[in-house]
């Protein structure tokens, strides 16, 4: 067997020939097993990813999945799924041959979920719950589909918890104006709350502008990129969806304020962010300006609910409205019905008409 064992360390290693996808032969050394027991039980796992064979553990198959997927998604997407996979499925089932899960071991996963509590020691939410289990779906899906696994247990045992339907809340513009005119004691967050309800572009894509993105002749701003915070550094990423790719036209007012807003910086690129803060620094904020106004709090993103019940409010359709925010129609349809005027008498009254005119 091609294990050895290091006499000076008294530490085992592992020496393996393997062909890659091209055909190639391969040479890989894997050092630092206690015993040889593990250095065997890594080998053979190594030698079974290999081949893609399912009787691999469900560990094992997790590193080909990562290496299958993770070169498709964003990194904030893929850093997501690691942390489910590693502090939720891993610890419990991953040991276990992906070939030998069953149904009922999902179940008994689920049951151990649900007994679980958070930081604050409440109970896993519901929609946390949904959202473990879909990851665990997702795996399964990925061996059925390309590494001819039979059945997907996850699929079989059926799904947990739900998605919760949260309140959606937002600013009339009444509360708006009272809001940013306490924060105009603080330029650069009175400039950012201004875009967020007067654009109803998303936060992330309001901390990604740059001075470029912005045409004040044609007063237009283009979205095509978003802010995230990932591990202590700063990451520009593609927007949210295709969608969100996108050119709004900003209003007279607001164009003469993100002018104002760029002269307070002392020399700034063409490619610099604008609103170099991160997103806890404009939650707080907004906590603060929310509690000096005495007007109710609200999420960042109820900005961009408040900027929708505008439009619909002014009486905008859901495809022009969908195409400014960056959303499909149809979702603005669904998600902000009852905020549409009902024109049910209207219909009746004009359905009444047709009938009798003649």
């Amino acid at each position: 067997m091609p294990i050895y064992k290091n006499e000076k360390s008294g530490t085992w290693y592992v020496m393996v020939r393997y062909k890659d996808w091209k055909g190639e032969r391969k040479q890989k050394c894997q050092r630092g097993f206690s015993t040889k027991r593990e250095a065997q039980d890594w080998e053979r796992q190594f030698q079974l990813q290999k081949k893609a064979d399912i009787d691999m553990t469900l560990e094992s198959f997790c590193k080909l999945y990562e290496k299958d997927i993770r070169p498709r998604l964003k990194e904030n997407t893929w850093l997501t799924k690691e942390s489910i996979i590693q502090s939720k499925i891993l610890p419990y089932l991953g040991q276990r041959k992906l070939s030998e899960i069953t149904a009922k071991d999902v179940i008994d996963w689920q049951n151990e979920m649900r007994n679980q509590t958070g930081r604050t020691e409440k109970a896993v939410s519901p929609t946390y719950l949904k959202t473990i289990h879909a990851q665990l779906s997702s795996i399964f899906n990925h061996a059925i589909r390309y590494y001819d696994l039979s059945i997907n247990p996850a699929k079989k045992a059926g799904t947990m918890g739900m998605e919760e339907s949260r309140e959606m809340l937002f600013w009339t513009k009444e509360e708006y104006l009272k809001f940013s005119e306490i924060m105009m004691d603080k330029p650069l967050s009175f400039y950012a709350f201004e875009m967020l309800y007067w654009c109803g572009i998303r936060e992330g894509e309001l901390l990604a502008l740059t001075p470029a993105d912005f045409d004040f002749e044609n007063r237009t701003v283009t979205i095509n990129k978003s802010y995230q915070r990932l591990r202590g550094k700063d990451v520009i990423t593609s927007p949210k969806t295709k969608k969100s790719n996108r050119m709004i036209k900003i209003p007279k007012f607001l164009s003469d304020e993100m002018q104002d807003c760029m002269k307070l910086f002392y020399s700034l690129k063409s490619n610099d962010r604008v609103f170099p803060v991160t997103k806890h620094y404009l939650s707080h904020e907004m906590k603060r300006g929310s509690k000096s106004a005495g007007v109710k709090k609200i999420r960042i993103h109820d900005l961009r609910h408040s900027h929708i019940s505008l439009l619909i409010d002014m009486g905008f359709t859901a495809l022009a409205i969908g195409d400014r925010v960056g959303h499909e129609s149809e979702k603005i349809t669904y998600r902000y019905a009852h905020l549409f005027p009902s024109r049910q008498t209207e219909m009746a009254d004009r359905l009444d008409f047709e009938r009798t005119s003649d």
